[in-house]
């Protein structure tokens, strides 16, 4: 017989097993289950079946072939399709409540519109599926294959999608609320405008995603990879972005309204317009982004990489307030304080008038000199804050002390040992507008040659007093140190 007349043989044969299984199948669900149980080598054959409309709920159809069958609002609640072939098949507004499809193989079929909710689709192939519109509340698809499948608009509220492959689907529109999707793949799918608030999606690779204008709210995305994601639009209020890459994101106009951004790359992201007030930003890298215009009203912002970032223009006041613009994240939580705390206004115009920063090295044979010199201080209204050389210097010594040197009103250095305090003295004296007043202790040793030759050229670096004893320096030190150094501090503000 020729090859194919043997074909032709075959199909005839097989659509013929196809008419039988469809018409045993449509005579009764407890018949066709009864059939079965009883002939378990067979495996039910019903490519291309019509079975629209058909009444299959129950139904056990595990490992059937139903590829290209019919099963248009066929109603298969809590049938048993483990296994099944159901690859381009029709079950467009089919209900699937509660079925059983792990392990089944439904690519490019159509289940626009179907009920496939508390459905079990665990290890299931929907690649390239329809699914728009598909309710798959409370459903199960973990490690299911839905990768370039079609999901516009579906309902998967609850539903469990851990580790599932979505690469290129379309989840426009979709609800994932509450949704689990865990270490799930999701590079570039689109999921503009979908509502994933609350979902769990902690590593998670979202590379290259478009989110724009999608609801992320409260939604939880440690460890997540959104680099290069598209945000624009996209609500992130309160979400948990810790550790989570976003390099190269776009996020302008993006809401990230008391989100958690503790340790999370954005490096190269586009904020611009983004809304970051009451942001938690502890060691996120911002290198190389843009934050132009963005809203950073109750930032908290500690050990931030800024290293390159275009900062320009931050707003740093509620929306129903005038705006008031700063162009450095760092500096703009110290000026919202400055506006809004009067005790921090208070605290640092009191510090600009009061703080007396005393240099030296005061061991056990020389501290009621120090003792003495603080008493006298606070009678006179100012607060000592004492920089003791007793410690060998660290390599931040000079820098410390110059930002203790400008809170203040003005340095007593004590030069007795000159070599302990020289080098912080010539960089005040050269860098910084504040009066320098050295002290000396008689039979100490001579003053410095280089403070006597600075002194020629510096102003602010008044003449040394030499003193026998604490005995004498006491009574004297306000007129001979106090008062000039008080003229003198005037004198300097009066210049610049």
């Amino acid at each position: 017989m020729p090859a194919d007349a043997d074909e032709s043989q075959e199909r005839k044969v097989l659509m013929q097993t196809s008419q039988q299984h469809s018409d045993m199948l449509q005579s009764g669900v407890r018949n066709w289950n009864k059939w079965r149980e009883e002939n378990t080598a067979i495996i039910p054959y019903l490519k291309g079946a019509g079975l629209s409309e058909a009444d299959l709920s129950g139904a056990d159809l595990t490992q059937a072939n139903l590829s290209r069958a019919n099963l248009s609002r066929a109603d298969l609640s809590g049938a048993d399709l483990h296994g099944a072939d159901l690859s381009g098949a029709d079950l467009h507004g089919a209900n699937l409540a509660g079925a059983n499809c792990v392990g089944a193989t439904l690519p490019k079929a159509d289940l626009s519109g179907a009920n496939l909710s508390g459905a079990y689709f665990e290890g299931a192939d929907l690649g390239g599926a329809d699914l728009s519109g598909a309710n798959l509340e409370r459903a199960i698809l973990w490690k299911a294959n839905l990768k370039r499948a079609k999901l516009v608009e579906a309902d998967f509220r609850m539903a469990e999608l851990t580790q599932a492959d979505l690469a290129q689907a379309d989840l426009s529109g979709a609800h994932l609320e509450k949704v689990t999707l865990l270490k799930a793949t999701l590079r570039k799918a689109n999921l503009s405008g979908a509502n994933l608030s609350g979902a769990i999606l902690p590593g998670a690779d979202m590379t290259g995603a478009d989110l724009s204008r999608a609801n992320l709210v409260r939604t939880y995305l440690e460890g997540a990879d959104l680099g290069g994601a598209r945000l624009m639009g996209a609500d992130l209020g309160g979400a948990k972005l810790m550790g989570a890459d976003m390099t190269g994101a776009d996020l302008r106009e993006a809401t990230l309204h008391g989100a958690d951004l503790s340790e999370t790359n954005l490096t190269r992201a586009n904020l611009t317009g983004a809304d970051l007030t009451r942001a938690l930003l502890i060691k996120t890298d911002l290198s190389g982004a843009t934050l132009t215009h963005c809203n950073i009203y109750g930032i908290s912002a500690w050990d931030v990489k800024l290293d390159n970032a275009n900062q320009n223009e931050l707003v740093i006041t509620q929306h129903n307030r005038p705006i008031i613009t700063v162009d450095n994240i760092k500096i703009a939580q110290f000026i919202y304080l400055l506006l809004n705390s009067k005790e921090i206004r208070e605290a640092i115009a009191t510090i600009s008038r009061t703080v007396v920063l005393i240099l030296g090295r005061f061991n056990e044979e020389r501290k009621p000199i120090l003792d003495a010199l603080r008493k006298k201080l606070r009678e006179n209204d100012y607060v000592p804050v004492l920089f003791d050389f007793e410690k060998p210097k660290t390599p931040h010594c000079i820098e410390t002390v110059s930002i203790l040197a400008r809170l203040a009103r003005f340095v007593i250095a004590d030069v007795t040992d000159a070599k302990i305090v020289l080098e912080e003295v010539l960089h005040i004296v050269r860098t910084i507008d504040v009066p320098v007043a050295p002290l000396l202790l008689g039979g100490g040793g001579k003053e410095p040659v280089t403070l006597s030759s600075l002194r020629k050229g510096h102003v602010s670096l008044m003449k040394t007093f030499v003193y026998g004893s604490p005995e004498h320096l006491i009574p004297v030190i306000k007129k001979a140190i106090f008062d000039p150094a008080e003229a003198k501090a005037k004198e300097l503000q009066g210049r610049n």
